[in-house]
């Protein structure tokens, strides 16, 4: 399974959103994902592949594919 794909799963299973309106160019708001669903996320992704996502880098994220990208980049650093 693709990173992307657990992001997804994960962030389905938090917030309570379809995985097929999930897409890269899709907003957590178009998403109807709150702030806490979104904390909670972040937090879920940071412990299932043990990085860290600064707040700061978190804040940047216009879109889902934002933080899929921020956080495949991550796992790559890591090996």
């Amino acid at each position: 399974m693709s990173v992307e794909e657990e992001i997804k799963d994960i962030v389905s299973k938090i917030a309570h959103i379809d995985k097929s309106i999930m897409t890269r160019e899709g907003t957590f708001k178009e998403m109807k994902a709150d702030s806490l669903d979104i904390v909670q996320a972040l937090v879920a992704v940071e412990e299932k592949y043990d990085i860290e996502i600064p707040d700061e880098e978190a804040q940047k994220f216009t879109n889902f594919g934002d933080f899929v990208s921020f956080v495949e980049q991550e796992v790559e650093k890591k090996g």
